[in-house]
């Protein structure tokens, strides 16, 4: 695969062989550019997927450079490098649009994830997310499946795309919701406008609600500068919230008001903020169990609801398995540079279709790679998937609102792994020639770290997210993701 580009306009030379050096291992291509001609003209020889911008430049104004960018390509993320006094001009330029700054002097961590971050918004943005086709040529991702199932999904999204409403993505963890999300904005008429996505799971509320709505100088402890938010920052085009039920009250009812009047205020700010934004929503959660328990507010739902796209479980999208086996084959041969298997053998087959897929089209995903990577010859057999998959079906947990006290978390070698294992698994897939490993590796601790936890409060998990420093809705999504095995379900106290 081609490496992300990254362009950095700035006239300090330093500077410039500074973020070399930040990305010199991260996977990125760094392209410089000494002046603002010079960054123009990057921009339409490299198309680069992201752009860190100098706010002060001779002879033409980071500003005006940005205009220029924006007139050429729409949907390029621009960084904006900054001093602390030239700060607020930058807020200005993100008003106009752009992505993000960064204050001198840069820190590595910081300005990492956030250009990666903008990477990832360039892909959401621009990577076609096709309907299904007969030929595959890799320059798209790809909604896989011809179930009936799945044609009604196609068909729902066709219906809602070109209407501009609020819509509702339903659907198990895994499903391929944010595809569906890209899919519907991209045959929008908001299409050339900006779409940008926010886990409301992934986030503590403090933090949620500056993401969102952003925040003056001085709001809380830490707001050393003002913050512009996604709904200010996304005015015009479409806006991705995934895991809406795990919004807390307060957030819920800012939320609420915008989808009514497109209006709000910065958190810390008495100023009336209009935008216009679409929303699509996403949830793995029985939100209609938590409008009874008053967990989630009933007129924000109906507001969300207002068109709804429920995708099935992959356990229930019959031969569409072997498409999708087929799909990742095909791609993913590619991305770790493989020989191009032949095909997947009939026992194979039977077993993944067999088994249950508590993590649905994402999980089917991570074992085709892992077969890939244990591959010694052109045919997929069940000799290379996974031992969790050859086993069969894991117990899945039933949705988190119907389950009443917490249990006791089964012990399973699928599902975690000891300190003393991990060695032989690092040494097994650089064997293997892994591509992913960084990734795998991580899995499988955070697989092994939320199973002892969890087992350590007896299933609470509010107690294991308390512990963890993360969100209950994070410790819920990777139970589902890893399918976590328990006796009983496992609870979430209230």
């Amino acid at each position: 695969m081609l490496k992300p580009k990254l362009l950095v306009i700035d006239d300090d030379r330093t500077l410039r062989h500074y973020v070399v050096r930040c990305f010199e291992d991260a996977g990125i291509e760094v392209i410089e550019a000494e002046s603002a001609s010079a960054g123009i003209d990057a921009v339409r020889e490299h198309q680069p997927d992201t752009v860190l911008l100098d706010i002060v430049l001779p002879r033409m104004s980071g500003l005006e450079v940005f205009q220029h960018l924006k007139s050429f390509d729409s949907k390029l993320p621009v960084i904006f490098i900054t001093a602390d006094d030239d700060a607020e001009t930058a807020i200005e330029a993100m008003m106009l649009g752009g992505y993000d700054y960064v204050v001198k002097p840069l820190d590595v961590g910081q300005l990492r994830e956030l250009v990666e971050r903008a990477i990832e918004t360039r892909r959401m943005m621009q990577v076609p997310v096709e309907i299904p086709a007969d030929d595959d040529t890799g320059s798209a991702e790809r909604l896989v499946g011809r179930s009936s199932r799945m044609l009604d999904v196609y068909k729902a999204i066709g219906r809602a795309a070109p209407q501009d409403v609020t819509i509702l993505i339903r659907g198990e963890s895994g499903t391929g919701k944010e595809l569906v999300a890209r899919a519907i904005y991209q045959h929008s008429p908001r299409r050339d406008g900006p779409f940008l996505a926010v886990n409301c799971a992934a986030l503590p509320d403090t933090l949620l609600e500056s993401e969102l709505f952003g925040h003056e100088k001085g709001a809380f402890t830490g707001a050393d500068r003002r913050r512009i938010g996604k709904f200010e920052q996304c005015s015009g085009g479409t806006l991705f919230l995934d895991e809406i039920g795990d919004m807390s009250p307060l957030v819920q009812s800012k939320v609420l008001r915008l989808l009514q009047e497109q209006k709000f205020e910065r958190v810390g700010g008495n100023e009336t903020i209009e935008t216009d934004v679409r929303i699509i929503a996403a949830t793995n959660r029985d939100l209609e169990a938590m409008t009874r328990k008053s967990d989630f507010r009933e007129d924000l739902y109906y507001r969300l609801n207002g068109f709804t796209i429920g995708l099935p479980p992959l356990r229930e999208r019959g031969q569409d398995i072997v498409l999708l086996v087929e799909h990742f084959l095909n791609r993913l041969s590619h991305e770790l540079n493989r020989p191009r298997v032949e095909g997947v053998a009939p026992s194979a087959v039977a077993v993944l279709q067999k088994y249950r897929w508590p993590g649905n089209v994402r999980e089917l995903q991570s074992v085709v790679r892992q077969a890939l990577l244990n591959a010694t010859g052109p045919v997929i057999v069940p000799e290379f998937l996974p031992a969790d998959v050859k086993g069969g079906q894991r117990p899945q947990s039933a949705p988190a609102e119907e389950t009443a006290a917490p249990q006791p978390v089964e012990e399973s070698p699928s599902q975690g792994m000891p300190a003393s294992d991990l060695a032989p698994f690092v040494e097994k897939s650089l064997k293997a020639g892994s591509k992913d490993l960084y990734a795998e590796t991580l899995e499988r601790m955070e697989r092994y770290l939320i199973t002892r936890v969890l087992k350590s409060t007896g299933g609470n998990q509010s107690k294991a997210a308390e512990i963890l420093g993360i969100t209950r809705g994070k410790v819920h999504n990777r139970i589902q993701a890893f399918g976590i095995s328990v006796e009983q379900d496992v609870s979430i106290e209230s």
